[in-house]
């Protein structure tokens, strides 16, 4: 899908003025025209949190419009659950979560739902987990694949200490990441810690999940 601009710029300015039912009837055109939950997430979604992400940046809307923005796409994203798991289970499990300090969960909810669409059975935390509590349910689920989201630049530190603290326990675990915090640089300071992939995009995150093996 390819969206035109104009529909695009439509939507985001219904997303930046809060405008909820705008906002909803964008998708459900989109969905009852055909378009894949995929799609929808990688060309309509996330394009648009990250256009909210750099006006922050750049102070030219609130703290209170950002949120105000991610709490009506995760409201959106409810509409395409029925998508979510009528794939058929393909026998893999992961665990996804963001890392301690860590608020932004929408990046990692969009990941959690593409495993869920190519037939994963998944396990999201959300935000702010305990690397203790991770290791916990990790031990408990035994899953094939640990997924990371860091959405803000200045958490790296408690990104490496949880990466840490996972080897430790899970040597061999099969590690992705990603999130806005990496535009910034810092994906060198994870080759240290081995099985360990960054993905950059839900449309980087489809490839991966297709040429996956265990």
């Amino acid at each position: 899908m390819i969206l035109p601009d104009s529909l695009y710029e439509n939507y985001r300015e219904a997303l930046l003025s809060g405008n909820r039912n705008r906002c909803q009837s964008f998708v459900q055109i989109l969905i009852g025209n055909g378009e894949s939950v995929e799609n929808i997430y990688f060309h309509l979604f996330q394009r648009a949190l990250y256009d909210v992400g750099k006006l922050w940046e750049l102070n030219k809307i609130t703290v209170a419009t950002e949120h105000m923005a991610t709490a009506i796409t995760e409201y959106l994203m409810i509409l395409c659950q029925q998508e979510l798991f009528s794939t058929q289970r393909v026998g893999k499990r992961a665990v996804i979560a963001c890392t301690a300090n860590e608020y932004h969960q929408v990046g990692a909810r969009m990941v959690a739902d593409t495993f869920e669409m190519h037939g994963w059975d998944t396990w999201f935390l959300g935000s702010n987990t305990p690397s203790k509590d991770l290791i916990n349910l990790i031990q408990d689920k035994q899953p094939d694949l640990l997924g990371l989201s860091l959405s803000i630049y200045f958490n790296h530190h408690h990104f490496l200490r949880m990466l840490t603290q996972l080897r430790e326990a899970f040597p061999d675990l099969p590690i992705i990441y990603g999130g806005q915090a990496f535009r910034w640089g810092g994906s060198s300071l994870m080759s240290g810690y081995g099985n360990i992939r960054h993905i950059e995009s839900v449309i980087t995150l489809k490839e991966f999940i297709e040429n996956y093996s265990i």
